[in-house]
């Protein structure tokens, strides 16, 4: 975490400890004390470059030995990092999202059933897929569709998580080809998004910058409303790559970039953007009621 200021005391009525220390238990790095506009106007202008953040107690710092290992990362593309991060095995999720006074609830109404595979699927994700009153069996990336087939899913999720989708593409794409010839409702955010589209056909490439942080603002194609979004991500999909049956539902108003997928003749589709909201705007929640609504079509 790279910020101009240092972080202060926590005030949020939920927090059981400062942030520093939560980084710490974690091991996560952080600096401050670092002009943050600077490097985004950097980044803004010349993409993504290499960094390095090191800490010596002694102050003492080999430079060239910094510069060296720095130059010698090849970069995300072609990294699948999903390994990384997915369940090791199957999870059956019951956490709901969080309600004033009562915390995150447990879900106790599991009219269909849901199947997300976990290729880094954030919490939130999974709390709003509860939350919508459906069993949530979560499943390890590579968890094949045959597997994923004998748990009778009523829908199928396609999670976020990091890396270049095309290196994931290479065990998922053909998982998820054999879950479209089906026709169970199916959603996906983010990295799943991106490998919906190349499962379909399309290609993906890496931005000059990626979207990061919140109030990103995106157009419905269709109607002309916009939705101010949260986003993370360095990749995305090419249009122009996307085979005639797939529509775009949504796009950046930052850069035209695709924001969103639907199949036209599937109760399919997508979105490059976080709707869960955690944290960040919740214009587009209502993607999870339209997901449940699929589901509760097809059943």
């Amino acid at each position: 975490m790279v910020i101009r200021e240092d972080i202060t005391q926590e005030s949020n009525f939920r927090a059981t400890n400062h942030f520093q220390v939560w980084l710490q238990e974690n091991k996560l790095v952080g600096i401050c004390g670092i002009d943050t506009r600077h490097i985004t106007h950097i980044l803004r202008e010349n993409g993504s470059i290499n960094a390095a953040i090191v800490h010596k107690k002694n102050g003492m710092f080999g430079l060239k030995n910094i510069f060296k290992k720095r130059s010698q990362w090849g970069g995300i593309t072609g990294c699948d990092l999903t390994e990384q991060v997915t369940r090791k095995k199957n999870v059956h999720w019951n956490q709901a999202t969080w309600m004033k006074m009562k915390g995150y609830v447990e879900n106790k109404k599991k009219k269909f059933h849901i199947v997300a595979i976990d290729y880094g699927a954030k919490n939130n994700i999974l709390r709003n897929l509860a939350s919508l009153g459906c069993k949530i069996t979560v499943v390890p990336a590579k968890t094949s569709a045959s597997n994923i087939f004998k748990k009778m899913p009523d829908g199928i999720f396609l999670s976020n998580g990091p890396g270049d989708p095309a290196a994931t593409g290479n065990f998922s794409i053909p998982i998820i080809k054999k879950i479209l010839k089906k026709n169970i409702p199916t959603f996906g955010i983010c990295l799943g998004h991106q490998m919906l589209a190349l499962a379909l056909g399309a290609k993906t490439k890496k931005m000059h910058h990626g979207h990061r942080g919140a109030n990103h603002p995106v157009i419905e194609t269709k109607t002309g409303k916009v939705i101010i979004t949260v986003q993370n991500h360095g990749f995305e999909v090419i249009e122009n790559s996307l085979p005639k049956n797939v529509r775009v539902s949504y796009k950046s108003l930052f850069d035209g970039s695709v924001e969103g997928i639907e199949l036209k003749n599937k109760p399919v589709f997508s979105v490059q953007h976080h709707p869960e909201a955690s944290p960040g705007p919740h214009d587009h929640l209502l993607l999870f009621k339209k997901f449940y609504k699929l589901i509760k079509n097809n059943a």
